[in-house]
């Protein structure tokens, strides 16, 4: 499974199509994969396992997000007051 991964990340371009959302504005999609990469951090941590997985989802949103989105974001859950459920 590790070696699937690391194959997908290395033929990464940009953000594949996502049925959660399948309509030109990706606002939601940006936000979403940024969830999902905090949480995957998260769980993995807790759990003592390799993160690496999440990267797929940082390069999701990276590719997808305004990187002043993102800064935001980062200074919000720093301060605690992102709206998010992380």
């Amino acid at each position: 499974m590790a070696e699937d991964i690391a194959t997908k990340l290395q033929n990464y371009r940009t953000a594949p199509f996502d049925a959660r959302f399948p309509n030109q504005n990706q606002t939601r999609n940006c936000f979403y994969n940024y969830l999902d990469y905090h949480r995957c951090q998260k769980s993995l941590d807790a759990k003592g396992v390799d993160t690496a997985p999440c990267d797929w989802y940082k390069r999701v949103y990276k590719s997808l997000c305004p990187m002043s989105w993102i800064q935001k974001w980062d200074d919000q859950r720093a301060e605690g007051t992102f709206p998010g459920k992380i």
